[in-house]
């Protein structure tokens, strides 16, 4: 079994904007060396979700993991995010495809965060 994982954020006009995605990227790959990392994105910015499964899927890999690297759990999370990987698996039935919560709701993150405030207000 071939692994991959989509970091799904939700785009902006802005050229920028993608760069700590991209960032965060590298730093999983070098923590999942065995795993295929992909970015993707709800809107504007390429790829888009679909397209980030697709070209994993062609690649061979046939577990993905999607992991919606926003704050809180909003509409585009609870309603868009559920129905688009419904449709990925219907369009890919051979690989398994799952969505990890908000990485907002994580813990860790929030300590992250948390920490990073308050070494900069001290």
């Amino acid at each position: 079994m071939s692994a991959g994982i989509v970091l799904f954020a939700h785009g902006s006009r802005e050229a920028e904007w993608t760069a700590p995605f991209e960032r965060l990227a590298a730093r999983v790959r070098e923590r999942c060396p065995d795993a295929r990392v992909a970015t993707a994105y709800l809107e504007i910015t390429p790829p888009t979700l679909d397209e980030a499964v697709a070209a994993l899927v062609a690649d061979g890999v046939t577990e993905i993991v999607v992991a919606p690297v926003f704050l809180a759990p909003g509409g585009h999370v609870r309603r868009d995010l559920p129905r688009m990987v419904d449709a990925l698996r219907a369009r890919h039935p051979a690989v398994t495809i799952r969505a990890l919560p908000t990485v907002g709701e994580a813990d860790p993150v929030l300590e992250a965060i948390a920490l990073w405030i308050a070494d900069r207000v001290r």
